[in-house]
């Protein structure tokens, strides 16, 4: 029997849908997505957080002759949708590194007794791998976080480029790509990566109006998460860049009183386990963790998110902030931002391949746009993502409380020519005292002092200093040396020029 060969009425989808998974009816595209699926088609769909993505091919799953074939980056998030079909009663087993039970996995496979199969992108490159799913029946592929196909993504991951050829080798199998955060240029090259037929691309809006998005300079980011733990009863997530911030933030946090855990890949596999399962069941818990966990985590009740520092790029901050609020219920999304986010973003560029670093530019400067607008985050947010959303979402930061601006770009050529004819070598507080007429030792020493830049700054124009560099730095026009000292970058020859405007959100 072939899939074309197969005739699923609407009433049998949903019955099935009713019986498995206790719902009447779809959720916005996923009806479309089971739909093509159902019928052979191979399929990307990009649809957001907390939308119900592992459902279209779950349900597929129990309806098709066979075996799903499910592609998954994380072993923890592989083992939680294991969790989650088993308890809706559907033949469900991971084949992984760390599964001690393999041999029984595989005759499962083997015996058509699996719905699903949850498998890592590098076993797709094992010859046995392929052997074992032509000895089977395989009756479709699912290519879960398929983001991590394209070099465009914000997650790109080799080992997905392995899964074309594997999947070829079936070419009436029909595929599906799933994906919360692709833009235009990442979906394009999905549907290439993956060979998925353009007419296959259904995207859900990007919209979750549910979620206040609030960004922020960090000043004091333990005070600043005690207020939004404060202001936030119920469970939520902060998320740090490395692990020993997520160990000192779980700390500091948990003496507010409200029960607060650590979650990262140093930890034990068993604690990292008994932590998940504890937020889970929690009530007013806060997990201070890397940005991997929340992936695949069924925790609708999330009242907020909050970084502790700026994540990679607005695909991985659309993702990692809609874990809040999936339940439906008025949530926040919180971003605590220092101008030594994007230095340290633009430092990692030179680390990645570079054919790769024009990409990774765009990302940067796209994140720092979100970061620096005076105008609606939601609005900035959704257009990235090839939206056409109203001007204003009286939902952020922004709208609720319109930040003033002010042309401060006579200012930057100030601070600009004063970091330029100082050497490039000195931080912005030595900066900052030639353009306010501090005439320390240090500053005559150099004979700073005679330079025309020195004292050049008003009093009215000095409290802008700070925050100008920090808006600079985020947007590359200045730009840190491996000393710890300013120079110039990016947009710093045409701001000098006269060329290009620097508007300073106050």
């Amino acid at each position: 029997m072939t899939l074309t060969t197969l005739d699923f009425s609407p009433s049998d989808v949903l019955d099935r849908l009713h019986a498995v998974f206790g719902f009447s009816a779809f959720r916005g595209v996923q009806a479309d997505v089971v739909e093509r699926v159902l019928a052979g088609c191979s399929t990307l769909a990009v649809m957001p957080t907390g939308a119900g993505k592992s459902l279209t091919y779950q349900l597929p799953a129990v309806m098709l002759p066979g075996c799903c074939v499910v592609v998954s980056p994380l072993i923890a998030l592989m083992h939680d949708q294991l969790r989650s079909a088993t308890a809706n009663g559907i033949r469900a087993a991971t084949l992984t590194s760390v599964d001690l039970d393999r041999g029984q996995t595989i005759e499962r496979f083997l015996s058509d007794d699996l719905d699903l199969l949850y498998v890592a992108p590098e076993r797709a490159s094992q010859p046995h791998f392929l052997e074992m799913l032509r000895r089977g029946r395989v009756a479709m592929f699912a290519i879960d976080e398929a983001h991590c196909v394209s070099e465009w993504g914000h997650d790109f991951r080799p080992d997905y480029r392995l899964l074309r050829p594997l999947m070829d080798a079936f070419p009436d199998v029909p595929r599906l790509a799933l994906t919360a955060t692709a833009d235009r240029h990442t979906r394009a090259d999905i549907l290439a990566q993956l060979g998925i037929p353009e007419e296959g691309l259904i995207v859900a809006g990007f919209d979750r109006p549910n979620i206040r998005y609030a960004i922020v300079p960090r000043d004091n980011p333990l005070r600043q998460l005690m207020t939004v733990m404060a202001e936030n009863p119920g469970p939520g997530i902060v998320y740090a860049p490395t692990r020993a911030q997520v160990e000192k933030l779980a700390n500091q946090l948990g003496a507010s009183g409200r029960p607060v855990r650590p979650y990262h890949a140093g930890l034990d596999a068993a604690v990292r386990a008994a932590n998940q399962a504890a937020f889970v069941d929690s009530e007013d818990m806060v997990m201070v963790a890397t940005v991997a966990f929340g992936m695949g985590i069924d925790k609708p009740d999330v009242r907020f998110v909050a970084h502790a520092a700026c994540p990679k790029s607005i695909e991985g901050y659309y993702q990692e902030t809609g874990r809040a609020g999936r339940d439906g219920d008025p949530s926040v999304a919180v971003m605590l931002w220092g101008a030594e986010d994007f230095v340290r973003a633009r430092q990692r560029i030179a680390e990645v391949e570079e054919h790769r670093r024009a990409g990774e530019r765009v990302r940067i400067d796209a994140l720092a746009g979100l970061v620096e607008t005076p105008h609606c985050r939601r609005a900035l947010l959704l257009r990235h993502f090839g939206e056409n959303p109203p001007p204003s979402c009286g939902n952020c930061d922004n709208c609720l409380n319109a930040p003033g601006v002010t042309d401060a770009t006579e200012v930057a050529r100030k601070l600009l020519s004063a970091v330029y004819r100082t050497g490039q070598s000195f931080g912005f507080g030595y900066v900052e005292k030639v353009l306010t007429g501090v005439a320390d030792e240090r500053v005559m020493q150099r004979g700073h002092d005679q330079l025309s830049v020195f004292g050049i700054v008003t009093a009215d124009e000095a409290p802008l200093l700070r925050p100008l560099a920090r808006a600079l730095q985020a947007r590359g026009a200045l730009v840190a040396t491996e000393h710890g000292g300013l120079a110039l970058g990016g947009e710093a020859r045409a701001i000098l020029k006269g060329e290009a405007e620097v508007p300073l959100v106050l």
